[in-house]
C-alpha cells in the first residue's frame, strides 16, 4: 500500500469520528436551549399566577352574597376566618353569648349535616325560637337572594332603620362591614325591607368574613 492511500483511510476512518463529536455537540447545545426554555416558560408561568390582582372588599362581599343567594354555600368556606369562624346574627343586636359561631370546619359538616338542627334566637313579635339546620337558616333567614340590582350596597355604612338596636360597631372594632339592602315594596310600604351586613377581619394579610348580620323591622 503506498503512503497515499494509507493516508486517504486514516482520513476516512476519522471523518465519521468528527461528526459524531459534531452532533453530540449539537445535541447537548439544543438540550440546553430547550431546558432553558422550559425554565422560562414555567417562571412565566408562576409570575401570572402569583400576581393575579386581589379581590377588594366589595368585589368579595358581592362573591359572598351571590354564592349565599344562589346556595353555593361550601364556596365560602375559605373566607372564613381561620381562626375566629363566622357569628351568624338574627337580627342586628350582636349577641355574642347565644349567637351560633362556625368554624370554617363545623361550617362544611353542618352543611352535609343537615339533619342537625340549630336554635338561632327567638322571632320577633312570636317570640317562639327559630329552630333549623343550617342550610335551610341560609336559605330562608338570610334570605340573600332578595338582594337584587335595585338593592343598595354601602361599605361601613347602614341604611337600615329599624327598632333593632345595631351594635355591631361595639361588637366588631377596627374591622370592616359591607351592608346589603333591600328597600322593601309599595304594598307594604317598606316595612319588609331587608338587610345583610357582611363583617370582614384581617389576618396574616388576608381578609376573611367573620359575621353574617340579617336585619329587618321589628316591633
Amino acid at each position: 500500500m503506498t503512503k497515499l492511500s494509507h493516508t486517504l483511510q486514516l482520513i476516512t476512518a476519522a471523518v465519521p469520528l468528527v461528526l459524531v463529536g459534531c452532533q453530540s455537540a449539537i445535541n447537548a447545545q439544543n438540550s440546553a436551549v430547550q431546558h432553558n426554555a422550559a425554565i422560562n416558560t414555567l417562571a412565566h408561568h408562576n409570575q401570572n399566577s402569583t400576581s393575579a390582582p386581589t379581590q377588594t372588599l366589595e368585589q368579595q362581599a358581592l362573591r359572598i352574597q351571590r354564592a349565599l343567594a344562589n346556595g353555593n354555600y361550601a364556596s365560602i368556606i375559605n373566607d372564613i376566618h381561620p381562626t375566629r369562624g363566622v357569628r351568624v346574627s338574627m337580627y342586628a343586636y350582636v349577641r355574642p353569648e347565644s349567637d351560633k359561631t362556625f368554624s370554617r370546619a363545623q361550617f362544611s359538616q353542618y352543611l352535609q349535616e343537615s339533619d342537625i338542627r340549630f336554635t338561632w334566637g327567638e322571632k320577633d313579635g312570636s317570640g317562639k325560637p327559630l329552630i333549623t339546620p343550617l342550610p335551610d337558616y341560609l336559605q330562608t333567614w338570610v334570605h340573600a337572594d332578595v338582594f337584587d340590582d335595585k338593592s343598595t350596597l354601602t361599605i361601613n355604612d347602614s341604611q337600615a332603620t329599624g327598632n333593632s338596636i345595631d351594635n355591631l360597631s361595639k361588637i366588631y372594632q377596627n374591622v370592616d362591614y359591607v351592608e346589603f339592602y333591600h328597600n322593601g315594596s309599595e304594598q307594604y310600604g317598606g316595612m319588609d325591607w331587608r338587610a345583610m351586613r357582611l363583617v370582614f377581619d384581617e389576618y396574616q394579610g388576608k381578609r376573611y368574613l367573620v359575621a353574617i348580620i340579617s336585619d329587618q323591622w321589628t316591633v
